[in-house]
């Protein structure tokens, strides 16, 4: 691996700073989301004070953010992976002037960051958004919002370009059309066509992207700003020729959103995909030429399973968002995570062959990692070898990419470092860090940190630059 490379871990606002009515900080999509993307909508889009929200707490980065960023320096990790809370800056995103307490509060945490010299990689919009953009327009939806993104996403590069040089405009882009509500803001129940809302939405996200974008190249070329997609690729279901072509639909899903990010332009298959789905995208004059000005610095994407095609083989068309994610169809040859989650250290390097051999730009894997159940032993020690497995076989799998395959990765960042809420589930006893948090998914507990076995085994990694696993 070069000695350029950027190991690290990565978190999101949302999922980890709690303190959900400090700072100035509007309500959020997140705020209202009991059980995670299981529930798949929230009631109502409000809050029930009868319910615990294991979102309100997080991991309490908010107020422990210097601890937790010590943590990091000890284990050497060199880029930390964060999110920017559009609610803290503009709390009901129409604001005309940014809350200078949040902006503030980014300041401090930036500043740490340089003391413990880490390189920030910061996501601009990560599973959020201010929930008065949802009730007054239906979020991604309505065209609106992409001016509401563009004034946030200009407010925090203007104030922060000196202490970031790494951006990504959206998280997991392509999940608009899998786990619409937390990633667009999008209330689809009941509707007939679904897709009709989640395609238009990506296209006002892929828009506002591109503003963003074509405004940091201009105003501080310096800085690198991508864009992210979950790289859920799949395999054929058998070698029958017509499988393969499941295949590559369920693959161009995902090339949907990088042909955009990378090449400034749809797909060519994309009127007869949109078809297919019967929806019907609204755009309007000078679209493409803005796209066209929105070409990435690099791309990034999460690795957590692949698929097996179709994802949908009976057409149901009430699939639920964790079917839409996972898919339907079981891979005999690979074994599942305690959540279902195909483990599949291969695919990991499939992934990053297949998008750096249609792209030809730098690749960032901003998140790997397991999700398990955790136990704090009474030493307070966290025993976590299957975790230390988990990741050394696709950190293998990374560096036969890099090193044999030729693959250009700029880094990689395991999700998450610290234990924080989960988005598919809503809770913290899904636990992915390589630090423990002592919360329970009622909100019981000290907020104490423990490392984990994990946590010395990562800091041997990076110390070696991936030589020992």
């Amino acid at each position: 691996m070069k000695s350029t490379f950027l190991w690290g871990v990565a978190t999101a606002a949302n999922q980890c700073e709690g303190a959900w009515q400090e700072g100035g900080k509007g309500i959020s999509t997140a705020d209202i989301l009991y059980d995670g993307t299981a529930g798949e909508y929230p009631e109502n889009l409000k809050i029930y004070p009868e319910r615990y929200y294991t979102y309100h707490t997080g991991n309490d980065f908010y107020h422990r953010y210097k601890e937790d960023i010590a943590l990091m320096k000890e284990m050497g990790i060199k880029c930390f992976r964060m999110s920017i809370a559009w609610t803290r800056i503009y709390p009901k995103g129409i604001e005309d002037k940014p809350n200078e307490e949040g902006l503030a509060f980014y300041d401090r945490v930036f500043d740490e960051l340089k003391k413990q010299g880490i390189q920030p990689l910061v996501t601009i919009s990560h599973y959020e958004m201010p929930l008065y953009l949802v009730q007054a327009y239906g979020g991604w939806k309505h065209r609106c919002v992409i001016d509401h993104y563009v004034k946030y996403a200009k407010t925090v590069l203007d104030r922060f370009h000196e202490k970031v040089k790494y951006w990504i405009t959206f998280n997991e882009m392509n999940f608009i059309s899998t786990i619409p509500f937390c990633a667009g803001g999008l209330l689809i129940r009941g509707k007939d066509n679904k897709e009709q809302d989640m395609f238009q939405g990506a296209h006002h996200q892929l828009l506002a992207h591109a503003l963003v974008t074509a405004y940091s190249h201009g105003s501080y070329p310096d800085l690198k700003i991508g864009c992210m997609v979950c790289g859920t690729l799949a395999y054929a279901q058998t070698p029958n020729p017509q499988d393969a072509l499941e295949q590559l639909e369920c693959d161009r899903e995902t090339y949907y959103y990088t042909d955009v990010f990378v090449r400034g332009r749809y797909p060519n298959y994309a009127d007869s995909f949109l078809k297919k789905k019967q929806v019907v995208l609204h755009k309007q004059e000078g679209d493409d030429e803005i796209l066209a000005e929105g070409k990435v610095d690099f791309l990034a994407f999460s690795y957590y399973f692949t698929r097996i095609a179709p994802i949908n083989p009976n057409n149901d068309p009430d699939l639920t968002d964790n079917e839409r994610m996972l898919g339907k169809l079981e891979n005999p040859y690979l074994q599942r995570t305690q959540w279902g989650w195909v483990i599949d250290p291969v695919g990991f390097r499939l992934a990053l062959n297949k998008f750096y051999d249609r792209y030809q730009v730098p690749l960032f894997v901003t998140e790997n990692g397991l999700g398990a159940r955790d136990v704090l032993c009474e030493d307070k020690r966290i025993h976590d070898d299957y975790r230390i497995d988990y990741l050394r076989q696709h950190i293998r799998e990374l560096k036969k990419a890099v090193e044999i395959d030729g693959v250009d990765v700029m880094g990689y960042t395991s999700w998450s470092g610290i234990d924080l809420v989960s988005a598919t589930s809503a809770q913290i006893t899904k636990r992915y860090g390589h630090v423990y948090v002592d919360y329970d998914d009622q909100g019981n507990g000290t907020g104490n940190r423990f490392k984990k076995d994990s946590f010395a085994w990562y800091k041997r990694v990076i110390e070696t630059n991936g030589e020992q696993l």
